[in-house]
């Protein structure tokens, strides 16, 4: 796999877990993950600027957007033509789905 991929992977795979413990959405914001050309990082929390925009205007050779969304995980990457989008949802989110769609699931009314 790509750095870049297993990077975008790692993202999403790191943020996923953090929801899994309990940090939902209103400790977790939007962060924007930006790789310099000699590797540096630096991280932007709640930028409202495209990802592309960003990474020019800090100079940046790769980027990554990592946006919660509820008990989900979106990663947006881009790395000059290279473009990747990745989803996850939590462990918790996908068991409950399931036991709804079983009938094990019931509401309090």
């Amino acid at each position: 796999m790509h750095r870049f991929a297993e990077q975008a992977q790692n993202l999403l795979d790191a943020a996923l877990a953090a929801l899994e413990r309990g940090e939902g959405c209103t400790e977790m914001t939007v962060m924007t993950v930006l790789i310099g050309r000699d590797g540096e990082i630096q991280m932007c929390a709640d930028s409202d600027w495209p990802l592309d925009s960003l990474m020019l205007d800090r100079g940046a050779r790769a980027g990554y957007r990592v946006s919660p969304r509820g008990r989900s995980v979106r990663v947006e990457g881009r790395e000059g033509s290279r473009r990747c989008l990745l989803e996850g949802t939590t462990m918790y989110a996908s068991r409950v789905l399931s036991f709804s769609k079983m009938g094990l699931l019931t509401t309090a009314r």
